[in-house]
């Protein structure tokens, strides 16, 4: 199994980034997925997260109304749109995904089976 996350980089306040997550070796339809994110000196957090399907979507209070989680299925692919990005989004974003994650438990790290290598957010001020 393999989560190959992608699209991180260096962008103004206010900016926008779209990260992808690309997944092998697992049946992607029947995982729900998430995106995590760690800071520098702090403990890893949710951000957003989806259901099997994609028809629902959950998120952190922190970004909620300025990032966007989706998935495509038939490409294997999760995403996350992210606008208005401030200098506090700055960390190393990861994506997960789990069998078994169900609506209670889509915001606990420790309910993903899977993880990608992460890829670095820089928000500038």
């Amino acid at each position: 199994v393999q989560l190959q996350a992608s699209g991180g980089g260096l962008v103004q306040a206010g900016g926008s980034l779209r990260l992808s997550c690309v997944a092998s070796g697992l049946s992607f339809s029947t995982y729900a997925m998430g995106w995590f994110r760690q800071a520098p000196g702090k403990e890893r957090e949710f951000v957003a997260g989806t259901r099997r399907s994609g028809s629902s979507q959950y998120y952190a209070d922190s970004v909620k109304g300025r990032f966007t989680i989706s998935r495509d299925n038939a490409k294997n692919t999760l995403y996350l749109q992210m606008n208005s990005l401030k200098p506090e989004d700055t960390a190393v974003y990861y994506c997960a995904g789990g069998p078994t994650v169900i609506t209670s438990t889509i915001r606990l790290a420790s309910a993903y089976h899977y993880w990608g290598q992460g890829t670095q957010v820089t928000v500038s001020s």
